[in-house]
């Protein structure tokens, strides 16, 4: 069941103004766009109607009437055990992208955005949303064959084959490299990085969610689903983050700002170091919240004021 805190709140002021997901879930209204969620809805102990979110077929089912009934994506789904991220913090990335740009061009969200994608995963959620909230183009990369083809699936299905192109990262230990093409720029690179450093630690990661939903089952199901790639890397998330950093060194002009999300708070000191190593000119944090959660997008650009002044006139007027 979800936490107290959000049961009692009528509106989540957290959440990013523009994030159309800061009132609580209408559930009569999300099983009118998908049938299928009144399958799931029961009626919590504060007497509001809730689904149980221990349980992955109904938090899928939640994201998928969500979709349907906030950005008009009538055909989604994810294979089993994939990564189910939740839809409103996912949201916020993208809307707090909006305005970080948006501060180099007069406050003017433009459309003419191309964005990449680290990690798009089966689900496709964020270029969905950047796409229909701010009609941005997206390149989506990751390492898993399967994740590739979901993601495809559902950018086919849904008429997105125009705004939505999926790459595969042949390399496990490259992120850009393979990636973006020669000649190619973006304006952002976004990132949900592997969190856990190894499966034990996701796994005990699991087990304290789990705990804290009130679930009383033994077996781990990892983040309500996950592949290994999702979850978890050598090194964890600091080193993801470094690895990426010190790439975006070498092609410091491709990108406007690079970013990633951050959800330790002890592993912003060694980013921030390697920011520093590789003469960043401009670094840029932005705390988010969701109910008990926080994390962190780190951002940051290589480029001058005048370099990024250049590529506002070129690119987005």
């Amino acid at each position: 069941m979800i936490q107290e805190s959000e049961e009692k709140s009528n509106t989540k002021s957290e959440l990013h103004p523009r994030n159309k997901h800061r009132s609580q879930y209408d559930f009569k209204q999300l099983i009118k766009s998908c049938p299928e969620l009144s399958n799931f809805v029961l009626v919590n102990k504060y007497n509001n109607e809730s689904i149980n979110f221990a349980d992955p077929d109904a938090v899928k089912m939640l994201n998928k009437s969500l979709l349907k009934h906030f950005y008009g994506i009538g055909n989604w789904d994810i294979p089993k055990n994939y990564l189910c991220p939740p839809i409103p913090g996912r949201a916020d990335y993208i809307h707090y992208m909006a305005d970080l740009l948006s501060s180099s061009n007069h406050k003017i969200i433009s459309k003419k955005i191309k964005v990449l994608d680290i990690g798009i995963g089966a689900n496709c959620v964020y270029p969905i949303i950047g796409n229909k909230e701010y009609g941005w183009h997206f390149v989506g990369s990751d390492i898993d064959k399967v994740a590739i083809h979901s993601a495809e699936k559902i950018i086919e299905s849904n008429n997105l084959k125009n705004a939505i192109e999926c790459r595969l990262q042949k390399s496990a230990t490259s992120i850009f490299e393979n990636i973006i093409k020669p000649n190619e720029v973006f304006d952002l690179t976004i990132c949900n990085p592997p969190f856990h450093s190894s499966l034990t630690e996701a796994e005990a990661g699991t087990k304290r969610k789990l705990k804290n939903l009130g679930s009383k089952k033994d077996k781990i199901i990892l983040n309500f689903g996950g592949q290994n790639a999702e979850l978890f890397c050598e090194g964890g998330e600091e080193t993801f983050v470094k690895n990426m950093i010190e790439e975006s060194a070498k092609i410091p002009e491709t990108c406007f700002w690079f970013s990633t999300l951050i959800s330790k708070k002890s592993n912003l000191a060694g980013v921030y170091h390697s920011l520093k190593n590789v003469k960043a000119f401009d670094v840029k944090t932005i705390e988010m919240t969701q109910g008990n959660k926080v994390s962190r997008i780190v951002a940051w650009t290589f480029l001058n004021k005048t370099q990024q002044k250049e590529w506002v006139k070129k690119r987005w007027l």
